[in-house]
């Protein structure tokens, strides 16, 4: 069976502009994940928050994750599917983990409207606070790290492209 890639991080990290130019570039097919909970729900991500609150929220990502079964394809999550076992178990069963490591404060750089964007956070809650909670669980999850911070998007395309042809089974090569 081929393998998937699924991207991890926090939200603005790049998993999904990342997780687009890598199956263009390795001939899979491409799910974000954010996109199947608000179709699932009929909602966009932060009405589901404000509607329902962090604790539906954070099941019904689970059921959505649940609900995948992604063969050659590339995911990518929501960063708050970290905190579901059952769903990080469920992903790792299909494929490998990349964490997409991107320091705090280039995410608040690049997040203008964390506010409204559908992040999972606690009133009060910062990004850094996010970060010292989630980043433990991405390292413990990942098969993969890349640092991607400042570089850019297409090598760090090309440098998981060649990690993801090294590490899948023989039939998993893909386009070139």
């Amino acid at each position: 069976m081929n393998k998937s890639m699924i991207l991890i991080g926090m939200p603005g990290c790049g998993k999904s502009t990342l997780g687009v130019l890598l199956a263009k570039t390795l001939c899979l097919g491409f799910v974000d994940t954010d996109l199947v909970l608000q179709a699932r729900e009929r909602q966009p991500l932060q009405q589901i928050l404000n509607e329902s609150g962090l604790a539906f929220f954070l099941a019904r990502e689970e059921a959505a994750i649940l609900s995948l079964l992604p063969a050659q394809t590339v995911v990518a999550t929501g960063g708050s599917v970290i905190l579901s076992a059952a769903a990080m178990d469920h992903l790792h069963h299909f494929g490998s983990l990349v964490f997409i490591d991107v320091p705090v404060p280039e995410l608040e750089h690049r997040i203008r409207n964390i506010r409204t964007r559908g992040i999972v956070l606690e009133p009060g809650q910062t990004l850094q606070d996010l970060a010292d909670i989630r980043r433990p669980l991405y390292l413990r999850y990942a098969d993969y790290v890349i640092n991607a911070g400042s570089a850019d998007p297409e090598a760090i395309v090309e440098e998981l492209a060649a990690w993801y042809r090294q590490n899948s089974s023989p039939a998993g090569q893909t386009c070139r």
